[in-house]
């Protein structure tokens, strides 16, 4: 699942923050960024997605 994630969020980058922390403030945030600049927001959500997806042990 983590690799479509990282796929939508490289296509449409809120597409992939919503589908891992919901509508909140990082979603609303990716949107902002991805207005401003196209790479802003694909960062951001490629950061929101690796900072909320467990690691394996």
């Amino acid at each position: 699942m983590t690799i479509l994630r990282l796929l939508l969020t490289i296509l449409l980058p809120p597409v992939g923050v919503f589908l891992t922390v919901g509508i909140g403030a990082q979603f609303w945030i990716n949107i902002l960024l991805t207005i401003l600049g196209y790479i802003p927001g694909i960062v951001h959500g490629v950061w929101v997605i690796a900072k909320r997806t467990p690691s394996d042990p």
